[in-house]
């Protein structure tokens, strides 16, 4: 887009590239999302940045009327497989917070100075803007969000020192973190410093832009729900997915409603919607990693604008895109289970759960275990294609992390006995959030072409409705 396009979008509050980029305001030092609601500034006074992190370096806070910071991520990242969009992915995970540029340079194959040039040249921001961008959102959320104290706030999103918190507090939303936590919603659900039990944990909304189809993805969930680690309740349209997480500090348990009446259109201006979601973690630093993960699980990046203009081009489609606009391609929140589970399937899945799976310090409900780690399944089958696949995983011989390369990734994967090209497109689909796969066995045209895995989605949710309809 050019900066006349963007212009337009933000004259006509276009929701759709909300996270897309952000505008700046020269006379207030502001910066919006282009759906925001203020008055729409002159064109002379307006500053383009493709992240938010740009925006804030060149001096402009965030709106308190649309909360840029909490805009649905882009959809490119998703799609896009050179540094920039694996570094994105990465910085999203909360690699730069536990490992620094360096590790994060270590990871993509590049040195620390080439993973700066290029992001620069790119976003107008380097590594370490864009991760201080997302601290700083993650600590307006537990600011707003719980009664944990702020000094541990502070420490909890990822920040060095409570001086270097609270200037970028100030710095981004030109308030103190005090004057956050008094302005939050008076009826807002607050979480307390030590609340415990499955009630307890941090209250969030997982942004998303345009239709979401909540309920084809609450389905696929319940099909492949493992026991142990994963459960659904409730009826349709009001379910709730809890499941636990192995987290990089500690372990997680989440819980994301499902939102009862998706949108069947959704006009270009539509604001999307949400997720209802609840985390209680054991080590708050995990809350970055933990909401990233969800948002991978459930596919809330994507563009389905730009998904449905696609597909629905196509004959074949279209009448599926029309019923179901904003069907998604989900993800994996742990691409390693995901990877065990598509070799293994559900049943055998249950059973490592059982023998292998870590117990759960306090288990919730249903939720009493984590799934086994790799290392815990290497010696678990000796000469079977599960212990090739866990002793890879976990000696790094096949990486399935935020940031890997796809290509490679595929390589590694075939290269294992008992890995048939089914399994790898499983994998490479909801482990490495590939936006453009076409498995083998279905007919997939180049023309369905970048978003070949959610045309698939659109044709299992049919063969499904039909031997539904068949019983």
């Amino acid at each position: 887009m050019d900066e006349d396009t963007r212009y337009e979008a933000v004259r006509s509050r276009d929701a759709r590239f909300d996270g897309e980029f952000f505008f700046g305001v020269a006379t207030t030092g502001i910066y919006c999302r282009p759906s925001c609601p203020a008055v729409t500034p002159k064109r002379r006074n307006v500053r383009f940045f493709a992240t938010a992190a740009a925006a804030q370096g060149s001096g402009f806070r965030a709106c308190r009327r649309c909360r840029p910071d909490a805009v649905p991520g882009s959809a490119e990242w998703n799609a896009r497989a050179d540094v920039v969009g694996r570094a994105m992915r990465l910085i999203g995970d909360g690699v730069v917070d536990r490992e620094g540029v360096a590790g994060l340079a270590v990871r993509l194959g590049y040195s620390a100075r080439q993973v700066q040039r290029q992001l620069t040249a790119e976003l107008g921001a380097g590594p370490v803007a864009l991760a201080r961008a997302q601290r700083a959102h993650t600590a307006r959320v537990l600011v707003q969000t719980t009664d944990l104290p702020i000094t541990e706030i502070a420490f909890a999103s990822g920040f060095a020192s409570v001086r270097q918190f609270n200037d970028t507090i100030r710095a981004v939303y030109a308030s103190t973190p005090s004057e956050l936590r008094t302005a939050r919603t008076p009826h807002a659900p607050k979480v307390p410093a030590k609340g415990t039990g499955p009630s307890a944990g941090i209250p969030l909304r997982l942004a998303h832009r345009g239709p979401y189809q909540s309920a084809a993805a609450f389905d696929l969930l319940a099909r492949e729900a493992v026991p142990g680690i994963e459960e659904i309740t409730g009826t349709p349209g009001r379910r709730t997915y809890r499941r636990t997480l192995r987290l990089p500090y500690g372990t997680g348990i989440a819980a994301v409603d499902e939102r009862p009446g998706a949108l069947r259109t959704a006009p270009p201006a539509h604001p999307g919607g949400w997720l209802d979601a609840r985390l209680h973690l054991t080590d708050h630093r995990d809350l970055t990693t933990a909401v990233q993960r969800l948002r991978r699980l459930f596919d809330l990046d994507a563009d389905p604008y730009a998904v449905d203009e696609r597909l629905g081009a196509d004959p074949r489609l279209a009448p599926l895109v029309t019923a179901r606009p904003g069907l998604r391609s989900p993800g994996t929140a742990d691409p390693e289970e995901l990877a065990v589970r598509a070799l293994v399937g559900r049943a055998e899945a249950e059973r490592l759960v059982r023998r292998h799976g870590k117990m759960l310090d306090a288990p919730s409900g249903g939720l009493t275990h984590l799934f086994p780690e790799p290392s815990a399944l290497a010696d678990a089958a000796p000469g079977e294609p599960l212990t090739a696949l866990a002793t890879a995983l976990a000696d790094g011989t096949v990486r399935l992390d935020a940031g890997v390369d796809r290509d490679d990734a595929e390589e590694a994967l075939r290269a294992l006995p008992g890995m048939d090209a089914g399994t790898v497109a499983v994998i490479r689909t909801r482990a490495l959030g590939d936006p453009d796969v076409a498995p083998p066995g279905i007919e997939i045209p180049d023309a369905w072409r970048p978003w070949r895995s959610y045309a698939v989605q659109h044709l299992q949710h049919l063969r499904t409705a039909g031997e539904l309809e068949s019983r």
